[in-house]
């Protein structure tokens, strides 16, 4: 199995730096100097209040949200951190939508801009189904370092594969 299966899209270049980092057990330093504590969101009611107010700081008009929780089910080998579901039933004689986020129990002991980073991307999904540039467009919207916490959560779910918890 490819220990940088996180970091595949990556240049040759990227890839090399982050295999010098594993060999010389620097990764773990580095990821702990630039994300010292892990966020202390630990409980569905927490997580459903936190990203409610990362909704309604940037995204007011957008659905509102039925649920949003973490979900042990989520596993991230399977290229998934969270999930963003949008569920229409028939009640009656009207048709009722309802959105919910689902994210990996594994984030909850990870630093917050990490946290943020999913919850930011689940949320954009509420405007732009596809990952398309508009979502990314979104997504640093609302995250302006959106794309280098991207590439830092991809460094850590590559460390927790090779070492183990880290936080």
């Amino acid at each position: 199995m490819d220990p940088l299966k996180y970091l595949a899209g990556y240049p040759a270049t990227v890839t090399d730096q982050v295999h010098r980092l594993i060999d010389n057990d620097k990764l773990a330093a580095i990821l702990l100097k630039k994300y010292p504590v892990a966020h202390d969101i630990k409980t569905d009611k927490a997580l459903y209040t936190y990203v409610v107010d990362l909704k309604n700081q940037f995204l007011r008009q957008s659905a509102p949200l039925s649920k949003v929780v973490y979900d042990d089910k989520i596993d991230v080998l399977h290229q998934a951190l969270g999930l963003h579901s949008f569920v229409s039933r028939v009640q009656g004689s009207k048709l009722k939508s309802k959105n919910e986020i689902r994210i990996g129990t594994i984030f909850k002991t990870v630093p917050l801009e990490f946290l943020r980073m999913i919850a930011v991307h689940e949320l954009a999904h509420l405007r732009e189904k596809q990952h398309n540039k508009a979502f990314y467009k979104l997504c640093e919207h609302m995250e302006a370092d959106y794309h280098q916490l991207e590439f830092d959560l991809r460094l850590y779910l590559t460390y927790v594969d090779i070492a183990g918890k880290l936080y």
